[in-house]
Formats: structure tokens, C-alpha cells, sequence
């Protein structure tokens, strides 16, 4: 089979196992209850972790593969997303379980963020690329959807850890794949590191996402909630001055 298509496959496969994981938790939750006696906060957590971070690292993901090399840095999110989906599966407490999470997301943003990058490197522009970003648009709609079909099967007759054990040999042949059929690149015109750029972006992201996701909770006019949004504000704001004085800007403020 032509390398393309197995670059497609396994960018299908770690977009699918990394969207699933967004909404197949959500069924889990009554059974996580009950097996760690887990609070109301802490099942909260179990799917905002996740979510922290999948957004916190996508932009610095991708300038970073754009230096290091993309399949390198496709193996290693889809490496770390695996080990920690198997953490998830064996966890003996729901803290183990949140921590678990947090680097499952973490690897998530790495594949999330180059996923595209490896198709455009395979497939030629027009009705070729047409036909593989419409294999990935679709790839996302049905995992969003199958999220509470897929993980109410699985939880009903393998019980709740069985939704991340289904990642493990999905995760072990796409690295397989990948390490055997996609070709490395880079982009020629790769700047250094913007590690000031970095820090901020995604210190801020984690601000303003942890404020969003427990406002409701810890009252949207508390001190906590507060200051992480001015933090969030602040960060992103010393953000765009460093971008706009960068020599090797992370993101480009011209875009």
C-alpha cells in the first residue's frame, strides 16, 4: 500500500482515539463513583484534566514539530497518549486517575497538532488532499459521536477501565505504523524555539481554561476565579509583546 495511505491511517486512528476519549468518559463517570468513592469535584476533573490539557499545548506542539521533526514528535504524543491511557486503565484512585488524564491530553494536543501537517506533506493539493481532509473531517464527527454509543458497550460488559484499554493496541500499531511507513519532515525555514513564547501562551491557556471550567463551581466573582482570569489576561498580554518583538515569533501576529 502506498505510504500516504498508511500516513492516513494512523492519522485517523490517533485523531479518533483522542476525540473518543473526550466523550466516552462521560458514561464512565457512575461507575468511577463508585469504584474510588470519588466526590463531585473529582469526577469533574477526570474529564476537565483531559481537556486542560488537549488545549494548553496544540500552538507550542506544532512550532515545535515544525523544528524537531514531525514524525518524531507525532511518535512522541502518540507514545505518551498510550502510556497514559494504560495509567488510566490500572489506576488505583481517582487522583491517580485526574493526573492520568491531564497526560493523556497532553498527547492528545501533540497528535491534534500535527495530524494535518502529515497529510499536507503526502497529499498533493486538490482533489487528493480534498479526499483525505474529508476522511479526517469525518474521522472527527463519528468519534464525537460513537463517544457514549462505544463507551456504554464497553463499560456494560467490560466495565469502566475497559474505555481506556481499547487505546492500547490501537496506540501500539499506529506507533508501529508510523515509525515503519511516515516519512520525516521539517520546515525548512523552522525559526529557533520561542521559549518566552511558550511559557506565556501556555501558562495563560491553563489560567483562562481552569477559570472557564470551574466558574460555575467556585462562583464566577470569587477570588480565585478572578485572579486566574486577570493572570490569564496578563499572560496572553505579555504574550503578544514578546511576539511582537520576537525575532522568531511562535505565532506571527502579521497572520
Amino acid at each position: 500500500m502506498n505510504r500516504k495511505w498508511w500516513t492516513l491511517g494512523v492519522v485517523v486512528a490517533a485523531t479518533f482515539m483522542l476525540l473518543l476519549d473526550i466523550t466516552v468518559v462521560n458514561t464512565a463517570l457512575p461507575k468511577i463513583e463508585r469504584s474510588f468513592a470519588a466526590s463531585f469535584t473529582q469526577l469533574q476533573w477526570v474529564i476537565d484534566a483531559y481537556t486542560l490539557g488537549l488545549t494548553a499545548v496544540v500552538l507550542t506542539a506544532g512550532s515545535l514539530a515544525d523544528r524537531l521533526g514531525r514524525k518524531r514528535m507525532f511518535v512522541g504524543g502518540l507514545a505518551l497518549f498510550t502510556a497514559a491511557s494504560l495509567a488510566c486503565a490500572v489506576a488505583p484512585s481517582a487522583g491517580t486517575l485526574i493526573g492520568a488524564r491531564a497526560v493523556q491530553g497532553v498527547g492528545g494536543a501533540v497528535m491534534f497538532a500535527i495530524s494535518l501537517a502529515l497529510l499536507a506533506q503526502e497529499f498533493r493539493p486538490g482533489k487528493e488532499r480534498g479526499v483525505a481532509v474529508s476522511v479526517y473531517g469525518a474521522t472527527i464527527g463519528v468519534a464525537l459521536a460513537a463517544g457514549p454509543l462505544l463507551g456504554g458497550v464497553l463499560i456494560q460488559s467490560l466495565g469502566w477501565r475497559s474505555i481506556f484499554l481499547l487505546n492500547i493496541p490501537i496506540g501500539l500499531a499506529a506507533l508501529a505504523i508510523t515509525l515503519l511507513k511516515v516519512t520525516e519532515s521539517r520546515d525548512p525555514n523552522a525559526t529557533p524555539v520561542d521559549l518566552p513564547g511558550v511559557a506565556t501562551f501556555s501558562a495563560s491557556l491553563v489560567l483562562l481554561v481552569y477559570a472557564l471550567l470551574q466558574g460555575n463551581t467556585k462562583g464566577w466573582a470569587s477570588t480565585e476565579i478572578v485572579s486566574m482570569l486577570a493572570g490569564a489576561a496578563m499572560l496572553m498580554a505579555a504574550f503578544l509583546l514578546i511576539e511582537a518583538r520576537s525575532t522568531h515569533p511562535m505565532l506571527p501576529l502579521s497572520l
